[in-house]
């Protein structure tokens, strides 16, 4: 059975018990603080499981992408090393918001595996949780009275609460879970020891491949439980781990999920898989990483240094550090896999072939910049080999390999197999300390502490009602402390809303909370789990009555200036420069927009022009907005509205449209499009491989620039005392300046000339060494010329000069080559040592070496240090 009727079997037996099948959310989040990425099936219900929203459907089914890097079992160092854990899987789940519960959940999971799967049931295995006297639960014994139904007693195991009691996170829904595994192992194994004893030991061939989660509490601040009203069943099965089983494999990535690209993978590199284990472990870190870093370019997540897209860079990072070690690939070698993902993958996610030809550009572009940085790594830790040998030792500091992991991207297993080679070895316990006291800091830049809800107000789901009103009564409904860096925040939820949380590149809104005898200003709004959270930073004396909420006018007219100027911009890239413009990202404030798109190349300046005047001619049309509020996602493709890939959209949308330009979009937007006044763009730049960005203003900003740009042309038009033709006037002062800068370079080569003629009359001789000493006031580049200039002149010579322009006293040695070698001698290490004097600092090369300081006063004294230290070389006193 191929994985991919595997995973249809799934849908259609779901479906077939009443199961709604929903498409498998983004794996990147956007809409939620908590997570960057979706590391789970019920990620995207959970504002269904806390409550927030109400169910479409109390019965589901998917297919999610997930991707994990840390936690239980996933340590992104170990994946490939192992045969069944990824960064990347796909999660097969059942979902029942307060319909189905143990019962129905147990009796599907069997019948799915032994009847649908055909497994062996005298291989499976049950778990069941053991109760908690901290909690103070008892076992889960309905479950296990269930699962007596389908096994026997001795296959029914009791699981503590770390394998068998899931929680959401510190706070939140959670509840008892009962684990499915299985005995893979040959029968000659199963014969000399019971897969009993191997259940949750970490057995390669003895593995979990379904967990059923039964939510039934609900886990407050202070650590106590409170049963949930409602009680759901959160269904998780390892999509890759079910196709080993059904397939009869002994490893994940000898299924057909993966051999095709490890197949690909060792025609490419003419490497055997099975050959040798560091190529097999480096084939499947590529295999499992290539599929992770191309659904996150294909949900909108570009490889960057900060949050989300350092996660993506580093588990990039990571494939290519093993293609060049392991396989010997020197040079770009992921993106060429790309064609076979897209042959095992593409069908079941169609988003992947349509992004192709952006995923592969990132993907090469970011292996071309990380070889580079692992050619300047190897560079630099080949010097601190010498360097270490030089100095009789075998030891390398940790902190200088924890620089080569946290600069260059090496591991430390890169490190310590580089230094193995030459006979030397890491300071792990220092290594581990550096990375304690990164990660210590991290947990302190991110620690927040938040207190429960409490409840004020119960019943129906909160109302936004800010497309229409930017002022209502409202009461609030909950509320709870917050506590980040040591400052006091609380977040209200109001029963109705005008307030915008932030989302879809759009801010939040700010404003005012009206009580009979208060004011408390709103500083932010967000959205988390399906709720609109408002900041505030001081809690309402009563918060028991009820308020204006007044959302800032003003700040809300200009956001909705610059967003729906993102959308006529979008219209009008896609007119200039093609159909292949797909948005990757936005941001929109009351200051400006910045727009991120697709694009392989450079926007021209006369493209740019071509955009901002189709932008601005469809502003002075005065368009009026036409909105579509909660419309059916058909509905709205027979519209061809353009929808944003890696958004998350539910089954009711609303589409914006202003003529042609028709966009699937949450934000708020102007009523026509005059009120956006005029459109400037301010800038092009590159993002990344294959995405551009434009940043722009309109309305008041954009007023205020052209004031000021034309303000400023007045200005130099006084200066120039020409009103007439001021281009042909600057024209002329740029060519006056060019020939006075060529008259002054030729003065400044004539002057070096009489200066290098000067001091070669000046030399003295010691020991057939030319030794040229003087302090010269002039810049540090002419002192380097003129030295070169002495250099090529003198078989042999030592030239020693300083001197203190602008305030700064700088140092300069140079030594021909023979000398340096002959004697010895290395301007760097003398400057060094010299530069004391002018309290600074300085280095370079045997043959050249210069110094800065601080203090003017020594320069006379440093000048004479560099010449003492050169002089008892020389054997001259």
């Amino acid at each position: 059975m191929k994985s991919a009727e595997i995973r249809q079997k799934f849908l259609d037996y779901f479906e077939s018990k009443g199961h709604t099948i929903v498409p498998s959310a983004p794996m990147v989040v956007k809409d939620d603080p908590t997570l960057m990425f979706t590391n789970a099936g019920m990620n995207q219900f959970k504002d269904v499981i806390l409550g927030n929203i109400s169910p479409k459907s109390r019965r589901v089914a998917d297919s999610q992408k997930c991707l994990r890097v840390s936690g239980k079992h996933n340590d992104l160092e170990e994946v490939g090393h192992d045969t069944y854990h990824h960064t990347m899987f796909e999660m097969l789940g059942n979902w029942s918001f307060g319909d189905y519960f143990k019962e129905n959940a147990i009796a599907y999971a069997w019948e799915f595996l032994t009847g649908e799967m055909q497994l062996d049931e005298n291989r499976l295995y049950a778990t069941v949780f053991e109760g908690s006297d901290a909690d103070g639960l008892n076992e889960d014994s309905e479950a296990k009275k269930i699962w007596m139904n389908y096994l026997p007693e001795d296959r029914i195991l009791l699981g503590s609460k770390k394998d068998n009691f899931w929680e959401m996170g510190d706070m939140g829904p959670c509840g008892p879970c009962s684990e499915i595994h299985i005995d893979l192992r040959p029968e000659a194994e199963r014969a000399l020891v019971s897969g009993r004893e191997l259940v949750n030991k970490d057995h390669p061939l003895v593995i979990e491949i379904w967990n059923l989660v039964f939510m039934q509490y609900n886990r407050k601040s202070d650590g106590s439980l409170e049963n949930l009203p409602n009680h759901h069943v959160d269904t998780g099965m390892g999509f890759e781990r079910l196709c080993m089983a059904v397939q009869g494999k002994t490893s994940n990535y000898d299924t057909d999920v993966f051999t095709p690209i490890i197949d690909e993978i060792a025609r490419l590199s003419g490497v055997i898989y099975g050959a040798e284990q560091e190529s097999d472990v480096a084939m499947r870190v590529v295999a499992d990483h290539l599929r992770t870093i191309a659904f996150s370019i294909t949900d909108g997540q570009l490889p960057s240094n900060v949050k989300a897209g350092y996660v993506i860079r580093r588990i990039l990072r990571r494939a290519v550090r093993y293609a060049y070690t392991y396989l010997n690939q020197k040079d770009a070698f992921m993106y060429r896999l790309l064609p076979v993902l897209l042959e095992t993958m593409g069908r079941h996610y169609p988003e992947l072939v349509s992004q192709q030809e952006l995923i592969e550009k990132v993907i090469r572009e970011e292996e071309n910049a990380f070889l580079r940085t692992l050619d300047k790594g190897i560079k630099l830790l080949d010097r601190i080999i010498a360097k270490t040998k030089a100095d009789n030792f075998v030891t390398i500091p940790g902190n200088v390999a924890f620089e080569l992991y946290d600069t260059y991207g090496f591991p430390l297993d890169l490190t310590e197999l580089i230094l193995r080679e030459q006979g030397l070895v890491v300071n792990r316990r220092e290594f581990q300390a550096e990375m304690e006291a990164q990660k210590a800091r991290s947990r302190s830049a991110a620690s927040i502490d938040t207190d429960d809800w409490i409840e004020l107000l119960g019943g129906d789901e909160q109302e936004f009602v800010g497309y229409d009103y930017l002022e209502v009564e409202v009461k609030i409904a909950r509320y709870r402390k917050v506590v980040t860096k040591n400052k006091t925040m609380y977040h209200l939820v109001f029963d109705t809303t005008p307030f915008y949380g932030e989302g879809g590149g759009q801010v939040g809104d700010k404003g005012v909370l009206v009580g009979e005898s208060e004011s408390v200003r709103i500083v932010d709004t967000k959205k988390e789990n399906g709720l609109t959270i408002h900041i505030v930073e001081k809690l309402p004396e009563d918060v028991t009555q009820t308020f204006i909420a007044k959302v800032d006018e003003k700040k809300r007219i200009l956001t909705a200036n610059n967003h729906t100027a993102t959308h006529l911009l979008d219209y009008a890239l896609r007119k200039v420069l093609g159909k292949h413009v797909e948005q990757k990202g936005s941001y929109v404030s009351d200051e400006h927009l910045r727009f991120d798109f697709s694009h392989f190349q450079k926007v021209t300046d006369e493209e740019l022009a071509e955009v901002a005047t189709i932008v601005n001619r469809l502003i002075r049309k005065n368009i009026p907005l036409q909105e579509f509020r909660s419309i059916s996602i058909a509905e709205a493709q027979k519209m061809r509205a353009i929808a944003i890939f890696g958004e998350k959209y539910g089954d009711l949308v609303r589409v914006i449209k202003y003529g042609e330009s028709i966009e699937l979009c949450g934000g708020t937007h102007v009523a026509a499009t005059g009120q956006i006044g005029f459109f400037k763009i301010l800038s092009e730049t590159s993002v990344s491989a294959g995405v551009r960005r434009i940043e722009a203003i309109t309305a008041d900003k954009a007023e205020e620039y052209i004031n000021n740009t034309y303000n400023n042309i007045r200005e130099i038009e006084k200066l120039f005392k020409n009103n007439k033709n001021l281009l042909e006037s600057v024209r002329l002062l740029v060519e006056e300046n060019e020939g006075l800068k060529k008259e002054t370079e030729k003065f400044a080569k004539e002057s070096l000339r009489l200066i290098k003629d000067r001091l070669k009359n000046q030399k003295q001789v010691y020991n057939d060494v030319n030794v040229i000493v003087a302090q010269l006031a002039i810049p540090a580049g002419q002192a380097k010329d003129i030295a070169f200039q002495l250099k090529g002149e003198f078989d042999k010579i030592v030239f020693i000069t300083g001197g203190v322009v602008g305030g700064k006293p700088s140092l300069a040695v140079m030594i021909s080559n023979n000398l340096a070698e002959e004697l010895g001698l290395h301007a760097g290490q003398i400057v060094k040592e010299a530069a004391l004097e002018i309290k600074g600092g300085g280095g370079g090369q045997s043959f050249f070496a210069t110094a800065g300081g601080s203090d003017p006063d020594g320069i006379e004294r440093a000048i004479e240090r560099a010449k003492k230290l050169i002089m008892h070389k020389l054997n001259v006193d």
